[in-house]
């Protein structure tokens, strides 16, 4: 018995679509926009500081700068070096609004959490909060990339965000043309707390798109121990090498 009608035209099944890589252009069956040649070379970061993430000849240690003064913060979580293609498609995503970069790193960053996560490498923080930007740099750029960042992991990993914890009430210049001593000494007052922020006991990731010196993670690591939190991660999706290294 035949009680179903004849439908003799083609049906689009978007879950069998093929999507495009967005790093060399070519056909990839995976969610996150890129094939699997170009995810193995990515510049993943294997031998990194167990607190700051530097790259360093090997796992398992901790770099100089972190044994003569630890960071505020536990530790930060970085799958890549700074170096190509990621410098290219992080700067692409910030400074071009190529979004699709940005959710495409997120995604393997999420990944990547996760995994660790399961493994019981990691725990998970009560709550994600994204640096903030200075109102003049984010009125220019018209978004915050560490903001969009924290969106996106806190979807894939099923983690609460907060947008209104954190604030930067004071201008400040911009850190990439400065030193480290001079980063520590710009973002003396950069942060503040939110009135009536609850911070007490908890445990925080803060999510960048970049770590260099580890200057703002610190800061803002500090304010939020200062203020009571229990523990303060750093989840980036990059970490620069020592300079000269």
């Amino acid at each position: 018995m035949h009680c179903q009608p004849e439908h003799k035209h083609k049906v689009y099944i978007w879950l069998k679509n093929n999507q495009t890589c967005l790093i060399c252009d070519e056909a990839t069956e995976s969610s996150h926009c890129v094939c699997n040649v170009c995810e193995i070379e990515l510049p993943w970061l294997m031998d990194a500081c167990d607190i700051c993430a530097l790259p360093l000849p090997m796992d398992g240690l901790v770099c100089g700068q972190c044994q003569k003064q630890p960071p505020a913060f536990k530790r930060v979580i970085a799958p890549w070096t700074y170096s190509f293609p990621v410098d290219t498609l992080i700067s692409r995503f910030k400074h071009q609004s190529r979004w699709p970069l940005g959710h495409l790193l997120a995604g393997l960053l999420g990944q990547h959490l996760q995994h660790r996560f399961d493994n019981a490498e990691l725990t998970r923080p009560d709550c994600l909060l994204a640096v903030p930007m200075a109102r003049k740099r984010l009125r220019q750029r018209g978004f915050n990339q560490a903001l969009m960042l924290a969106r996106w992991l806190s979807e894939d990993l099923d983690l609460p965000h907060n947008e209104q914890v954190l604030l930067r009430p004071h201008e400040t210049v911009a850190q990439q043309a400065l030193d480290a001593k001079t980063r520590k000494r710009n973002l003396l007052t950069a942060f503040s707390l939110a009135p009536g922020a609850h911070v007490q006991g908890r445990h925080f990731a803060l999510v960048d798109d970049v770590l260099t010196t580890g200057a703002t993670a610190h800061s803002v690591a500090r304010l939020l121990l200062e203020a009571g939190a229990r523990q303060v991660d750093v989840y980036c999706l990059a970490r620069t090498p020592k300079p000269g290294a």
